[in-house]
């Protein structure tokens, strides 16, 4: 795996001590035939067991770029990374493959966003659920295929001992993602991360999904990233929120602050484009306008300046030239200053909310 040399500040790293996840200054970089894509420059977060961190942001912030590398599932040949990952005081960047691979599904495991092909079809539910157990526990067929036929019960499958031998095209949506999370769970693992796990289930299932992560967090200790762009799912589910855009963290706090009293142009843009309920079915959504950069060249200064309506307001062309830090705990990477942002949320972004 490449490393790279850090030419940027990233801002401050988040305080706490000797956290169960703690990522330092990441940066990933993959090499294409177009250039080198930034895709995280520069991120800085901490977890404790037993809570949720929601990530959101639009597609191509960098979310789920991140969480593959704490597994150390990117491609080596392709990819540059350099900074500090730290899992229960091991070091995952720079670890050897075999390492990797005893703590993926052991210590730490994946909800992938889409369970149809995250599962081969070619073996049953059963046996892609109980081979991680059996390789990490040395445990024998029999106990593993137990294993499996518990752990389906224990996420909601209707008779689980006869559907464990069934494959996944046999499955509905939901059920194929209850199976995802019964294999990402078999081991216990002190780290689940949640990849969109309900992005294409209607919402009754859904809350479903949401309700038994809940319950398996409750039942196991596990720390869990839910990954998302649905700020109305991150507001039932996290205790955390990290808002990403252009691969950077640019506002974090609990998840009562981040959505009561946002602090960043883009979190109040990503507010502000959600439907309600109760509001006026004819007043229209307030869309972000223009498009997330692009990661071979991305904005300088702030990323978010060419889409943002405030730079005026700041002044100095700050917002085009200076890269705005983010500071420790509660906190927005923003070049307005607190003053301003509390009158242009209370001003402009709270009426639209109701």
């Amino acid at each position: 795996m490449t490393t790279l040399t850090k030419t940027e500040g990233a801002g401050s790293a988040p305080t706490g001590s000797d956290p169960f996840l703690s990522v330092r200054d990441l940066y990933v970089r993959f090499s294409t035939e177009d250039g080198t894509v930034k895709a995280v420059d520069g991120l800085s977060f901490d977890l404790e067991r037993g809570r949720t961190l929601g990530i959101v942001g639009e597609s191509g912030s960098g979310k789920s770029v991140t969480n593959l590398t704490v597994l150390g599932l990117h491609n080596p040949k392709t990819t540059q990374i350099a900074g500090e990952i730290v899992l229960d005081g091991q070091e995952l960047i720079g670890a050897r493959e075999r390492t990797l691979e005893t703590l993926r599904g052991n210590k730490m495991a994946m909800i992938f966003q889409d369970p149809l092909t995250a599962l081969s079809p070619y073996y049953t539910v059963g046996r892609q659920i109980a081979e991680p157990y059996r390789k990490h526990r040395g445990v024998s067929r029999r106990e593993a295929h137990l294993r499996a036929v518990e752990m389906l019960a224990k996420v909601g499958i209707p008779q689980p001992k006869l559907r464990v031998n069934d494959y996944p095209h046999q499955f509905s949506g939901g059920m194929r993602q209850r199976a995802m999370i019964a294999m990402a769970l078999a081991c216990d693992p002190d780290l689940l991360i949640a990849d969109e796990p309900t992005t294409a289930l209607d919402v009754t299932v859904q809350a479903q999904i949401l309700d038994l992560l809940k319950d398996l967090q409750q039942e196991f200790g596990s720390a869990i990233v839910f990954i998302t762009h649905d700020l109305g799912v991150i507001s039932t589910m996290a205790d955390d929120l990290l808002v990403m855009y252009a691969g950077r963290a640019v506002e974090r706090g609990s998840v009562g602050e981040v959505l009561r009293s946002p602090q960043h142009p883009y979190t109040w843009g990503l507010l502000s484009s959600m439907p309600r309920l109760g509001s006026d079915v004819d007043k229209a959504l307030t869309p972000i306008p223009g498009s997330p950069p692009s990661l071979l060249n991305p904005p300088s200064g702030c990323p978010f300046h060419p889409r943002c309506a405030f730079p005026e307001q700041v002044g100095g062309g700050r917002c085009a030239t200076e890269r705005p830090a983010l500071p420790e705990g509660r906190g927005a990477a923003c070049h307005l200053t607190a003053e301003q942002q509390r009158t242009v949320f209370i001003d402009q972004i709270k009426p639209r909310l109701g």
